[in-house]
């Protein structure tokens, strides 16, 4: 894998002027955001090896690298699943790339379900906390031989999110008129949405918002030794009496909420 990583890095090195500090990785609708970088480059998926074409709507498949907020970033504009067949060593590859350009920090986005009847849509929530449902079921993304190269056998994953972080995203949130929930995030597999038993397990369980993503590319990021702040936007309401979740609901949500959404991101970079 280093090898390949390399050989990605040096690709997108060749073309990018600037080293990117902040990686961003902006799940389903929130990809916009990329198009108010300053000095951008953008490489499709599809040039940069070890990258796949995302097939889910919402998400355009390019890595754009420039200026937002004055910060160096490098933007993952929408994400591949471990749903569409993809390993979880494949589904976090991108990870390692921004760590190889030059990424000490990554802020993570995705569209979630709420599973607090007390939440509404629209609502952003900070990661506090994440259940990797897949990884206890022995997906995990560090999987196989380790390479010290990339990081530790063993890397721990209590405080995955870093606290330095906090309240620089409450304040930003606080300056852009609104609050910042906080909550456990609990991924699964996917592709089908949750059963009401299920919802109600993962309430058990002590999770506030549930979705397909994330998990694992905070564990890759801590494996390389990246500070990391996650972001959900609340798409829909997963609540056992509720109506069935839909994927079309979750873009409408998105779209809805991308002006407040990017100003947050916007305002966290220019406080970094």
């Amino acid at each position: 894998m280093y090898e390949q990583i390399e050989r990605a890095r040096a690709l997108i090195a060749e073309r990018a002027t600037i080293t990117p500090r902040v990686g961003l990785i902006l799940g389903s609708g929130l990809g916009g955001l990329a198009d108010e970088l300053e000095e951008s480059v953008t490489l499709p998926y599809a040039e940069i090896p070890g990258f796949h074409e995302p097939k889910v709507v919402g998400h355009r498949g390019e890595l754009a690298i420039g200026l937002l907020s004055g910060q160096p970033v490098a933007v993952l504009r929408g994400r591949f699943h471990f749903y569409e067949g993809y390993s979880m060593a494949e589904v976090t590859f991108p990870v390692r790339v921004l760590r190889a350009l030059g990424c000490d920090t990554l802020l993570v986005t995705n569209a979630a379900g709420g599973l607090r009847p007390d939440w509404q849509v629209g609502d952003i929530m900070r990661i506090a906390d994440h259940i990797f449902a897949p990884g206890m079921a022995g997906h995990s993304p560090l999987i196989g031989p380790n390479d010290d190269r990339l990081g530790p056998r063993f890397p721990p994953m209590v405080g995955a999110y870093d606290n330095e972080l906090i309240p620089i995203a409450h304040t930003t949130a606080a300056a852009c008129g609104f609050s910042l929930r906080e909550g456990v995030y609990l991924m699964v597999a996917g592709p089908s949405f949750e059963s009401a038993a299920e919802l109600r397990a993962y309430r058990a369980w002590g999770a506030d918002a549930v979705g397909m993503s994330t998990a694992p590319e905070v564990i890759v990021a801590r494996h390389a030794g990246m500070r990391v702040l996650g972001l959900s936007l609340i798409t829909n309401l997963a609540l056992p009496d509720g109506p069935p979740a839909n994927h079309a609901e979750v873009l409408i949500a998105g779209e809805q909420a991308k002006p407040r959404f990017a100003a947050l991101i916007r305002g966290i970079l220019e406080r970094m």
